[in-house]
């Protein structure tokens, strides 16, 4: 095992820059024949799986931005913290 270990990096130092970047671009294209296209359900599944994700950070940061807001304002500004608006 160790030589052919070592026997692959002799090859790969042997190789040189442009031959690093060839089979660098071959790999990409072996691992992008592995790709598979998802079917129509499943694509408007995952779709509405990140809308839904989206929404719930979308109210998330809301909240945590009116809330931090209103304590800045009451500790810096002196502001009350009620009424909400």
């Amino acid at each position: 095992m160790a030589e052919s270990q070592a026997s692959s990096e002799r090859a790969r130092k042997k190789r040189g820059f442009f031959g690093a970047i060839i089979q660098f671009l071959r790999e990409v294209v072996d691992q992008l024949k592995k790709v598979v296209t998802p079917s129509r359900k499943e694509l408007i599944n995952y779709t509405l799986v990140v809308l839904g994700f989206v929404a719930v950070m979308m109210v998330l940061v809301t909240i945590l931005d009116f809330v931090f807001g209103k304590l800045a304002g009451f500790i810096f500004a002196g502001s009350p913290l009620w009424p909400l608006w």
